[in-house]
C-alpha cells in the first residue's frame, strides 16, 4: 500500500489504474482481517468555481477532494467505514474500524454484496470526460459576462446575486469481492445566474443555468445571463389568486421534480417499509395509456449516464412504466432482497429516467390547457408519500386563453399525487435534459389552488 500512496501524493490527477491498485489493497487488507466478503470505493475530484457579482469576483475557489469508503461483511453482519486519507496506514485503519463494527452489529438476513453474475462484464465507453482547459481569468470573463447580459436587459434588473461558472472533474472506483473492480471518469459544467428585479415596491428574483459534460455544450454564458433577466423581468407585479378548481401546468424545470415522486414512491426502501402510496402496484395502471417513462443509463454525454451503479451491477435500459403500467421498481440490492424481487441496478438512483413527449411546446401547451395555472416554481416539502397527499408552495402564471396573462405568488397547489399521475394530459416537447430525470412541461387536468 506504500506505493500506491506515494504514487499518489506525486500525482496532480490520479489515472484511472491508481485508484483500482488502492481499491485492491483495501479489498485484500479486508480479507487479511477475516472479513467473509467486501466492497470499496474510491472517488477523486478536482474543479474550479467562480462568482462574479456586481462586476466583481466574489468567490475564486480551487478544490480537490478525495475519499475511501469500505464495507465488510462477517458472514451477514456488515461493518462500513470511510475516510479522506489515502496513506497506507490511513487505509488500514479504516479497514480495522468497519471491521471492528461489523462484530458488534446484529445480522441481517438480507446483507451482503450484490450478486456476482450481475456485475457489469464490459464497461461500455460513454464519453463522459471531457476535461475544460478553464484558467480563472477566462472563468471570471465568463461569469462577468454572464451577469453583465442580465443586469443590462432591462432598468428594472436593480441587482443581483451573482453569475457563476463551475468545472470539475472526476474518478470514481468500485471494487469487491467477486472479483469486480472498475471506474470511470467524468465531467460536469455549468453555467448559471440570478438576478434581482424591482417594480415599484415589488421585487422578484430569479435565475436559469445550463450544465453538461462538454463545455462545449453549455448555453453562451450570455444567453444565460439574459435568460435568467427574462425570468426574473416577468414574474415582476404578481398577484394572488382566489381559491379554485383549475388545470396545471408543471414547467419543464419543475416537472422534472414530478416525476422524482414517483421514483421516491417506487424506492426499494419505501416500499419494504410499506411507506408509499405506490405501495403493490406493480403491474397496475399508474398514469394514462399513452405515458411511456423509460431509463436509458447508456446515452452518450448524458449527466445521469453511468455503466454501473454504486454496486458494481450493469445498468440497464428499461420501461419503468409502458403504456401506463408500472413495470418494475427502483431497486438495490438490499431492498430487492427485502422484497424477494432483485436488483435493478439502481444502487444510487435512476439513470437517464425520462418520460415520452408529444409534438407540443410550452406555448403549445398552454393553448391546449385555455385557462390554468402555470407553476414554474414550487417551495416546501408538502409532500405526503403514504398517502399521496401533495401540497407546495407556488409561483407562476395565470393563464387565460392560452395565453400567460399576469404572474402569480403567494398560492399553494394541493392534490393527491396518485390522481395527478392518473389526469396527465400531455407532456410537451420542452425537454429538460440538466439531470438524471428528464421531462418537458407536463399539463395536468385539474389541481386544488389556494390563495386568497
Amino acid at each position: 500500500m506504500s506505493d500506491t500512496a506515494q504514487s499518489l501524493a506525486k500525482s496532480a490527477f490520479p489515472q484511472l489504474d491508481t485508484l483500482q491498485n488502492l481499491t485492491a489493497d483495501v479489498l485484500a487488507e479486508a480479507k487479511g482481517r477475516g472479513a467473509s466478503s467486501a466492497e470499496a470505493g474510491v472517488s477523486f475530484g478536482a474543479g474550479l468555481s467562480v462568482t462574479v457579482r456586481m462586476g466583481e469576483v466574489e468567490t475564486l475557489e480551487f478544490n480537490r477532494d478525495r475519499g475511501l469508503a469500505v464495507t465488510v461483511y462477517f458472514g451477514q453482519r456488515k461493518g462500513s467505514a470511510s475516510t479522506s486519507d489515502w496513506s497506507a496506514s490511513a487505509v488500514r485503519e479504516t479497514v480495522a474500524a468497519a471491521c471492528d463494527i461489523a462484530r458488534f452489529t446484529a445480522e441481517d438476513d438480507c446483507a451482503g454484496l450484490a450478486d456476482a453474475d450481475l456485475m457489469v462484464r464490459d464497461i461500455p465507453d460513454l464519453d463522459l470526460c471531457h476535461p475544460w482547459d478553464l484558467t480563472p481569468e477566462a472563468a471570471i470573463e465568463l461569469a462577468r459576462g454572464c451577469e453583465a447580459q442580465a443586469l443590462q436587459f432591462d432598468p428594472r434588473i436593480v441587482n443581483s446575486e451573482g453569475g457563476s461558472v463551475f468545472s470539475h472533474q472526476g474518478m470514481t472506483v468500485y471494487g469487491n469481492s467477486h472479483g469486480f473492480l472498475g471506474g470511470y471518469a467524468g465531467t460536469r459544467h455549468s453555467i448559471s445566474c440570478s438576478v434581482i428585479g424591482r417594480h415599484g415596491d415589488g421585487m422578484q428574483r430569479d435565475y436559469w443555468y445550463s450544465a453538461a459534460r462538454d463545455h462545449a455544450d453549455l448555453e453562451p454564458a450570455e444567453a444565460v445571463g439574459r435568460t435568467a433577466a427574462e425570468r426574473t423581468v416577468r414574474r415582476l407585479d404578481a398577484r394572488r389568486l382566489p381559491t379554485r378548481q383549475a388545470p396545471v401546468i408543471f414547467a419543464a424545470e419543475i416537472a422534472t421534480g414530478i416525476l422524482a415522486h414517483m421514483v421516491s414512491a417506487v424506492r426499494g426502501g419505501k416500499l419494504y417499509r410499506k411507506a408509499s402510496f405506490l405501495l403493490d402496484h406493480l403491474g397496475k395502471q399508474i398514469f394514462p395509456e399513452w405515458v411511456q417513462v423509460r431509463e436509458q443509463p447508456h446515452l452518450n454525454k448524458a449527466l445521469g449516464s453511468a455503466p454501473f451503479d454504486n454496486e458494481g451491477v450493469a445498468t440497464r435500459e428499461r420501461d419503468l412504466v409502458r403504456d401506463g403500467i408500472l413495470q418494475g421498481y427502483v431497486l438495490d440490492s438490499y431492498s430487492a432482497r427485502k422484497l424477494a424481487m432483485q436488483t435493478t441496478g439502481n444502487a444510487g438512483g435512476v439513470h437517464n429516467l425520462s418520460i415520452a413527449c408529444g409534438d407540443k411546446d410550452l406555448v403549445g401547451l398552454l393553448r391546449e390547457m385555455g385557462t390554468g395555472l402555470l407553476v414554474t416554481e414550487v417551495m416546501g416539502q408538502g409532500i405526503n408519500y403514504v398517502n399521496g397527499d401533495y401540497s407546495r408552495g407556488a409561483a407562476g402564471f395565470w393563464v387565460e386563453g392560452g395565453e400567460i396573462q399576469y404572474p402569480v405568488e403567494e398560492i399553494t397547489i394541493a392534490g393527491n399525487m396518485a390522481d395527478m399521475f392518473r389526469k396527465l394530459v400531455a407532456v410537451g416537447s420542452d425537454v429538460d435534459q440538466r439531470g438524471n430525470i428528464r421531462s418537458g412541461s407536463l399539463l395536468i387536468e385539474q389541481m386544488t389552488i389556494a390563495g386568497e
